[in-house]
């Protein structure tokens, strides 16, 4: 399990690589709130998501000789978006699994960044699946989009960022789908500072990561769809559910 120097490291690593998004105060939802609601808009970050921690802090904790040999990812979209994009950076080969209905502005997007996008099966599960059988035949290296330490630590370093922004937060709430992003946040924050209460939400259509607190271990769930399609995790992670388990306050669902 990562701990705080983990990703105090991968902000050192990565602070060239991101942007430090901004902490903004939302007078809408401060006013349907009466409360004092901050949004930490990491959509600033070159591709468009939070993605772009956690791959970058990956791929720049690779061998030489894993970045000669390449790098290989599966991902309907931001994942995608932020491998393609720093691996093209740091002159890394980038091979992308996407599923066959991925929309084409996602496919273009990656595409662009300079990554070979392979499209493969009608889910994101059968283009993983497909990934790690390729990854293993040609020696590329794996980035999971959220089942890896690294891609967590990178993750966790918008949690320092939101303490640095606003030392007196009092409660953090982040979207759950397989768990780096409040994994890597939750251990940022509670290990700096225990009194900030961390509040996870999922679709409530596949709430995988509540299902696994509860069995006390990951499980796979049906499919389901959801408008929040970005968290439609089936099965929480390996390496993020005991993070979730030890730092997550609460766990709430919605319709």
């Amino acid at each position: 399990m990562i701990q705080l120097s983990d990703i105090q490291s991968a902000l050192a690593r990565i602070r060239a690589d991101i942007r430090v998004s901004p902490c903004t105060h939302s007078e809408t939802f401060s006013g349907l709130t009466h409360n004092s609601i901050f949004l930490k808009l990491d959509n600033q970050q070159r591709t468009g998501a939070f993605k772009e921690r956690g791959a970058p802090n990956k791929l720049l904790t690779l061998t030489a000789a894993e970045r000669s040999r390449g790098v290989i990812a599966a991902s309907a979209g931001n994942h995608a978006q932020g491998v393609a994009y720093h691996a093209g950076k740091h002159g890394i080969r980038a091979r992308i699994l996407m599923p066959l209905p991925t929309p084409l502005t996602k496919v273009s997007a990656t595409r662009a960044y300079g990554a070979e996008v392979v499209l493969h099966g009608t889910n994101y599960d059968e283009a993983y699946e497909k990934a790690l059988e390729q990854s293993q035949q040609d020696g590329l290296t794996l980035i999971h989009a959220f089942d890896d330490d690294a891609v967590i630590a990178g993750q966790g370093t918008l949690g320092l960022e939101i303490l640095q922004q606003h030392p007196d937060i009092e409660v953090i709430v982040a979207p759950i789908g397989g768990g780096g992003l409040i994994g890597g946040i939750a251990c940022a924050v509670k290990e700096t500072n225990s009194a900030v209460q961390i509040f996870g939400v999922q679709p409530s259509r596949i709430p995988s990561m509540k299902a696994a607190v509860a069995e006390g271990k990951p499980v796979t769930l049906n499919s389901a769809k959801t408008i929040a399609d970005g968290i439609a995790v089936r099965r929480a992670g390996d390496l993020t559910y005991p993070l979730i388990a030890k730092y997550v306050d609460e766990m709430v669902t919605v319709e």
